[in-house]
């Protein structure tokens, strides 16, 4: 248990636990809504706020989630208004986003490129007690709207026209959903890293739906994983000096990788138990025939 001595790893190690379980969390509504890439584009968006918060000498943490969160609501409106040329204005929102904050680390004259790596990359070297402050409270934030609107969330992510019928503000949970991506998004960064940020919304709940039957089974499995996999993935970093973004996401693909292996000859057996079945059944049940009595002309 040598890696539970430095102080610089038990911050990671609670940022990292708090990660796992907060990106599959908000994923798995993502998922559902066929948005699996929405992380990746907060990701480029936030890295302006990141930049802007060495300009200003503040929290890039708290920086970039103001940044993600506008971004995101922008996400959202283009999504509703922007018709056919909506893709081109997410693209260069993305792609503006990341220049941007790449420019603004390089003007504010702090921005190394160790400064730039730990936020695109992960650092766990580079976790402050305040970075720790930030993550705790914005991860309980995605926990409470994830968990208590849980019902509302899977509803629209669903059907919208069906959720929109039954009275339910489907324009504010869309936008809910799109706030709480963006935070999550900030609350990974310093552990996996913008680009990868994503995966780990991702994975880890397509691992889950390789055997999970249900919303709530899927739901707790890929938190599970998600944890599983962030922590081993935070110390396999520390004793070979790797990345830890990298590694976790990996880990978390080979994840899913066994999972699949395993679930697919489960659902052939399951498969041909269900036509074997069926066959029993045609052979015993007699097909009730009329007789020339019963007809009627």
């Amino acid at each position: 248990m040598e890696f539970l001595t430095p102080p610089f790893m038990q911050r990671a190690l609670v940022a990292a636990v708090l990660v796992g379980i907060t990106a599959p969390a908000i994923g798995i509504y993502l998922v559902q809504r066929r948005q699996a890439l929405m992380g990746d584009g907060i990701g480029h968006i936030a890295m302006t706020g990141v930049g802007l918060g060495f300009l200003l000498s503040t929290n890039p943490i708290w920086m970039a989630t103001l940044v993600a969160v506008v971004g995101s609501v922008v996400m959202e409106l283009i999504r509703w208004y922007g018709h056919t040329r909506g893709d081109i204005a997410l693209a260069m929102l993305f792609y503006g986003g990341m220049a941007g904050g790449v420019m603004l680390i390089n003007l504010s004259g702090t921005g190394s490129n160790a400064n730039l790596t730990s936020y695109l990359f992960g650092s766990l070297s580079t976790v402050s007690e305040e970075d720790v402050t930030a993550i705790v409270v914005l991860a309980a934030f995605v926990m409470l709207v994830t968990l208590a609107l849980r019902r509302q969330l899977f509803a629209v992510s669903q059907d919208e026209e069906f959720a929109r019928v039954t009275g339910l503000p489907v324009r504010v949970l869309n936008l809910l959903v799109a706030v709480t991506a963006a935070v999550t998004v900030t609350v990974a960064m310093r552990v996996v890293g913008l680009p990868l940020v994503s995966a780990l919304m991702v994975v880890p709940v397509a691992a889950a739906q390789q055997i999970a039957k249900s919303f709530k089974v899927t739901f707790v499995l890929a938190v599970a994983i998600g944890t599983a996999v962030t922590l081993a993935g935070t110390v396999t970093s520390y004793y070979q000096d790797v990345p830890p973004g990298a590694t976790i996401v990996l880990l978390a693909i080979a994840v899913f990788i066994a999972l699949t292996a395993l679930a697919t000859p489960l659902a052939r057996r399951r498969a041909r138990g269900r036509d074997k079945d069926s066959e029993e059944c045609t052979l015993e049940v007699p097909v009730a025939r009329p007789d020339a009595d019963d007809v009627r002309v």
